[in-house]
């Protein structure tokens, strides 16, 4: 995360010299990349020193608990993306066991205590994707404490299907162009 952190903080500070604007950044992530995105714009939102547009999170990794669950939603995880691919992603960034009591600050974004005073949220997740659960409560989450969140829930969708050369896939590419654009015009 310190890394994410150093990176975005280099953009922001090296803004002029590479012709960004440093008022129209944001953060986009896939998959566990969605869920360094949303931990990266929660330590932005605590660090207070670079503002952030808008964070992209596309089929985002959000919880280590869900790696956990004895009650899993059973028509999920199946695709690309299982429980056991799941279980041992977490317990790798962890370092044990998921869905314990210990965890590190940032590491498991869907554990904020506050997600408040966020970016605004485009949230994308197949209806098929072991993630859409927690991307589901995570967006809600959001919207409970003011936060701008536009959630697009694909039917059928699985894992990864924004790389698919599927309809699906090619609407979620233009959908994230639409709300990066949108983002960056406010």
């Amino acid at each position: 995360m310190e890394d994410c952190y150093a990176a975005l903080r280099w953009l922001y500070a090296a803004a002029g010299e590479l012709g960004v604007d440093p008022g129209r950044i944001a953060v986009v992530g896939e998959s566990a990349g969605g869920g360094l995105a949303a931990s990266l714009a929660q330590l932005v939102r605590d660090r207070a020193e670079i503002p952030l547009r808008a964070q992209l999170l596309i089929y985002p990794m959000l919880d280590d608990r869900t790696a956990a669950e004895t009650d899993p939603n059973p028509c999920t995880g199946e695709f690309v993306w299982t429980r056991e691919s799941n279980h041992f992603g977490w317990a790798s960034l962890l370092g044990h066991e998921n869905g314990g009591e210990r965890i590190a600050a940032y590491a498991s974004p869907a554990r904020a205590d506050d997600v408040g005073g966020l970016a605004p949220a485009f949230i994308a997740v197949g209806s098929l994707d072991l993630f859409l659960d927690e991307g589901v409560r995570y967006a809600y989450r959001l919207m409970r404490a003011g936060v701008p969140v536009e959630l697009h829930v694909q039917p059928g969708a699985v894992h990864g299907y924004m790389s698919l050369d599927v309809e699906a896939g090619r609407r979620l590419r233009r959908d994230a162009v639409d709300a990066l654009r949108a983002a960056f015009a406010g």
